[in-house]
């Protein structure tokens, strides 16, 4: 049986990323609802399993931070000086030292990286070479490092400035990420120099090394969106583009109806069952899970929330964290649910509020029904009970209970619990004045005549 591969991935994510205009680390930006170094930590969970170290800059704390959340176990490097690639990687000299078989360096704002690319540069070390480094063919490739290819073998990275004019003729480029076999990776790393109007340690420079020490360099060719990094919020925003496209397709291939797709916006982690329809200009945003024969309508936004079998949300409805939606249940257009259950059955129409409780199997949410969860200090709940029926525009105190059958009548204000199978009234008894609108109109006839006067 052959021995695992062991691996140690190095993930820079020391970049500031100052052509973002933000005060937020590049590498915290967010695309279809995951940051960009989450993207990248999970294409490297997959195709990678073994140590991971994370360079941050000084003082990037919520990078850190990050890197531990999506993969508890990771070390974090801190590059003090930005020195260059080389000397980014070697802030992990002592994970190096350790001796892994294969060493990957990824750049954390390449969120479109898969794992099977990684796999591949992987696999280029597990057959002989010391250094293999992802290629890619722009349409432009002005301002691009080349890659210099004798035959099957990579002699040299040479970068646009230095190439001659037969190497800019060259139109496969570097992607910048590259792996090292661990056996060479230390002594390769060390012996790139700064010799270069920058001064800095560049890690292309581990290319001509392993060439002049007799070992192999390799390049493997992916299309560009796999390296495109990240340094502007339209970059940003081009990279969101592509995710939205790859989701909905996995989403239609799975078996979705979407009537307009193209409106439709997905997050990463959006799970779909079998049959399920959504309407046109949908958003979805984190931890949404739909099950079989849900329909989701036109302009609804959910978030957070976990939607049952045939279910119908919308059109207009906003589903916000911590809502569980039920078999067979039905939240209309303009109704808000937050923090609740409603069960197998229950409706609420249209426009409603129902935050922080519990709606019973088969009750009836009426229109203009408000659940008074905040107190202004504290948030509090509201249980309606199986069957329940709540009348139009009423408002329901919490805490309180309204049992099992119960009924609360129309325009109702209710601050205590009710029993089940009663009729509970918070209202004013109608009066009726006959002649009081007439008198009024009078009235006020009067006392313009006066003012006019």
């Amino acid at each position: 049986m052959t021995k695992a591969r062991t691996c140690l991935t190095i993930v820079l994510a020391a970049g500031e990323g100052t052509r973002m205009r933000s005060s937020l680390p590049k590498v915290l930006h967010q695309a279809a609802g995951r940051t960009l170094l989450a993207h990248v930590l999970d294409a490297v969970r997959q195709a990678a399993s073994g140590a991971t170290v994370v360079v941050v800059g000084p003082d990037h704390d919520a990078v850190a931070q990050e890197a531990r959340r999506i993969v508890p176990d990771a070390q974090i490097a801190v590059q003090t000086e930005r020195r260059g690639t080389a000397h980014a990687v070697l802030a992990a000299r002592d994970a190096i030292a350790r001796g892994y078989d294969d060493l990957l360096v990824i750049f954390a704002d390449t969120p479109l990286i898969t794992a099977e690319t990684l796999s591949k540069l992987r696999g280029a070390l597990a057959q002989g070479a010391a250094v293999a480094v992802l290629g890619f063919r722009p349409v432009d490739p002005s301002g691009y490092g080349r890659l210099v290819m004798e035959g099957p073998k990579l002699v040299a990275i040479r970068e646009e400035k230095d190439a001659s004019e037969t190497e800019r003729a060259i139109t496969l480029c570097n992607g910048g990420l590259m792996a090292l076999s661990g056996r060479d990776a230390l002594a390769l790393l060390e012996r790139i120099g700064d010799g270069n109007a920058k001064k800095e340690f560049y890690l292309t420079d581990a290319v001509a090394i392993a060439r002049a020490a007799g070992r192999d360099a390799v390049a493997i060719e992916v299309g560009e969106e796999e390296v495109t990094g990240i340094n502007t919020k339209a970059g940003l925003a081009s990279v969101e583009a592509t995710m939205q496209d790859k989701l909905r397709k996995a989403a239609l291939d799975s078996g979705v109806t979407m009537i307009a797709p193209e409106t439709v916006f997905l997050q990463a982690d959006t799970k779909f069952g079998k049959d399920v329809t959504i309407e046109p200009y949908v958003v979805f945003g984190p931890g949404v899970t739909v099950a079989d024969k849900a329909v989701i309508h036109s302009f609804s936004h959910l978030a957070g929330a976990d939607i049952g079998e045939n279910a119908s949300i919308g059109p207009y409805a906003r589903l916000r964290p911590g809502t569980k939606i039920g078999k067979g249940a039905r939240v209309g257009n303009f109704v808000e649910v937050k923090e609740a259950v409603m069960e197998d059955g229950a409706k609420a129409n249209h426009l409603a509020y129902i935050g922080d409780g519990r709606v019973g199997e088969g009750a009836n949410i009426g229109a203009g029904t408000i659940f008074c969860n905040y107190d202004g200090a504290s948030k509090h709940r509201t249980d309606v009970g199986k069957g329940a029926f709540i009348g139009s525009n009423s408002a329901l105190v919490a805490p309180v209970t309204i049992g099992d059958g119960a009924y609360v009548g129309s325009g109702s204000v209710i601050t205590e619990n009710v029993p089940a199978n009663a009729l509970a009234l918070g209202r004013v008894r109608q009066t009726i004045k006959e002649g009081w609108a007439s008198r009024l109109r009078n009235l006020k006839a009067a006392g313009k005549k006066k003012d006019q006067g």
